[in-house]
């Protein structure tokens, strides 16, 4: 590795620090070269939670983070990034964690912007935390748009000049999403043809860059049984299939829209067998998220397509209602090393 790959904090009050901890501890070979931008206080509180009987992981202060780089594995390297008076109470909202927790991701995406990071492993974000922080970290309403905002400022270009989209995936089954952090009116609005073929093209040049092939692409409908010929709603008929014709006139193999209450099922790898897609294109946040989060919220990954930077994150929040209990599993983090890695082409170590 030539450059580490950084691990934000995440709200400091929920289950972040621990699965941090854990991951460094139990994957040594999946956090060599990795760093973590956030408290020093808070992440030994974290080892020491963990630490009954265990492997002991002394927690090493960076003072930059090409120093990860050149640490023996089973060590916590940490970059200090603010301070918070006390490490902050398990599970209880505050402005200062939200706080401390957005500045983590704003330092750690500005230097991967500059290339001084391989990638950028987020730990999960509180939105109610973040609200209570105020501006600017208020005006997000979670990681993708905070990420996408400084992306486009780094660039010098507006917000709409830098589209991203999510894609969540697991060992069975990847999904990305026309709109995100909505309302379910407004997801349906989003349905347009603009936004469904810059979908379709962002999922291809991401995943075939990540393949090295062309992927195939299955397009889930808006609508119950893909609105059965209009019967119940035209937007397949308007809106998906004309997207979808557009984007195989640009190359792409993309194949839809289909019944979504059955795509997923048939994009599904089971039993070491590949599934007919690639990859799913949902039309909207619970319509992807749902069958990709049943299969294993422990082994599913969120990875933001269409920035200059590869960032992914573990498929859940912060978990309030078990923070500080030593509960939490980190699996779903490991994995998001672990893709960060291979999505930089980077083998374990």
């Amino acid at each position: 590795m030539k450059k580490p790959i950084a691990i934000t904090l995440g709200d400091p009050a929920g289950i972040g620090p621990e699965i941090i901890a854990k991951a460094f501890r139990d994957a040594p070979d999946v956090t060599q070269g990795c760093f973590v931008v956030g408290d020093v206080a808070t992440l030994r509180r974290a080892v020491q939670l963990i630490s009954a009987g265990q492997i002991p992981l002394p927690v090493v202060l960076l003072d930059t983070p090409d120093e990860a780089l050149n640490l023996p594995p089973r060590c916590l390297p940490v970059l200090q990034l603010g301070a918070l008076a006390a490490p902050a109470p398990f599970g209880q909202l505050s402005a200062s964690a939200g706080g401390l927790a957005a500045e983590c991701v704003v330092w750690a995406a500005q230097a991967a912007l500059r290339g001084e990071l391989a990638a950028l492993v987020t730990a999960p974000l509180n939105k109610a935390a973040l609200a209570l922080a105020g501006a600017p970290h208020s005006h997000y309403p979670g990681h993708t748009e905070m990420l996408q905002a400084l992306a486009a400022e780094h660039a010098g270009r507006p917000l709409a000049d830098m589209p991203v989209r999510m894609m969540l995936a697991n060992d069975e089954l990847r999904v990305v999403l026309v709109s995100i952090h909505v309302s379910l009116r407004a997801a349906i609005e989003a349905v347009t043809f603009d936004n469904v073929l810059q979908t379709l093209r962002i999922t291809h040049d991401a995943l075939a860059a990540a393949l090295g092939r062309v992927p195939r692409i299955g397009v889930a409908g808006l609508n119950p049984h893909a609105g059965e010929g209009g019967l119940f709603g035209r937007e397949e008929l308007d809106i998906i299939a004309p997207a979808i014709e557009a984007a195989r006139a640009l190359g792409l193999q993309v194949s839809g829209p289909f019944a979504p209450d059955t795509v997923f099922m048939r994009a599904r790898a089971k039993d070491g067998q590949p599934g007919e897609f690639d990859v799913v294109v949902a039309m909207y946040h619970d319509q992807g998220l749902i069958p990709v989060k049943y299969l294993g919220v422990e082994k599913g990954v969120n990875v933001t397509l269409g920035l200059p930077l590869v960032r992914t994150s573990p498929d859940h929040g912060t978990a309030f209602d078990i923070a500080g209990t030593g509960q939490a599993d980190a699996s779903s983090l490991i994995e998001a090393i672990r893709m960060a890695r291979h999505l930089c082409r980077l083998p374990a170590a």
